[in-house]
């Protein structure tokens, strides 16, 4: 009888396997865990029907009732009769209302930013601070804006640090030539109410030599004098 290779001394054996199919694996996998899965499943589905509930139920209806509510305010903020704007008429409510009432909305948070205006305007520099801090300008055209009314109420106030630092978030950007060099201009002055003369020249020449057309630089060269930076 012939000799087979898995008979012959120091041959191994061959090897006897079976092809796995990927799909019991995963159907094992399933039937352990199915109780887990199926409850990360639910959580998920209920959270995504929450969100979009929120939304169309909650959150559009009262953006539209917010920026309705914005209408009359903004209206009196442009006449300048600031406390009508901040506090309302008896038949519309003001930035005060909107901005407590439909927290959590943007006409909410522009509300806000409109307090703090009107408050800066009306001396009351502290509400304005509390005001301008709860604005949230990030993404939006205003948040440099924000920041540099930030820093007057913090100037009016006698804080010229924080003052500064705000000054500094509102000259952030160098390819704005309305916003930066009317706060780089407030930012030397703060400095100077500080002591620090090399730190005002340094705001005030970036005026100069950047922002020669800007209505800043018009006087600027005085403020440099008044330092002992003459051309």
């Amino acid at each position: 009888m012939a000799n087979s290779a898995r008979n012959v001394p120091g041959v191994e054996k061959e090897t006897e396997y079976t092809e796995i199919n990927p799909f019991d694996n995963l159907q094992v996998t399933y039937e352990k865990n199915k109780k887990t899965i199926s409850t990360v499943t639910t959580l998920v589905l209920v959270l995504v029907v929450g969100y979009f509930g929120y939304m169309k139920m909650y959150k559009e209806p009262g953006e539209e009732k917010a920026n309705a509510a914005m209408y009359w305010p903004q209206l009196y903020f442009q006449a300048d009769s600031l406390n009508l704007a901040l506090n309302g008429d008896g038949k519309n409510i003001g930035f005060n209302k909107i901005a407590s009432k439909y927290e959590g909305t943007n006409a909410a948070n522009l509300a806000r930013y409109y307090e703090g205006v009107c408050y800066l305007k009306m001396g009351k520099y502290n509400d304005a601070i509390s005001a301008l801090k709860k604005f949230n300008g990030k993404g939006t055209a205003l948040d440099r804006q924000a920041a540099g009314l930030l820093g007057l109420a913090y100037m009016e106030n006698k804080n010229n640090n924080e003052a500064i630092e705000s000054f500094k978030k509102a000259t952030a950007d160098k390819d704005d030539a309305l916003v930066t060099p009317t706060y780089l201009y407030h930012m030397g002055m703060a400095y100077q109410a500080s002591g620090k003369a090399n730190e005002a020249k340094d705001a005030f020449k970036r005026i100069r030599d950047e922002y020669p057309r800007s209505q800043q630089a018009r006087e600027i060269d005085k403020e440099l004098a008044k330092l002992g930076e003459l051309n």
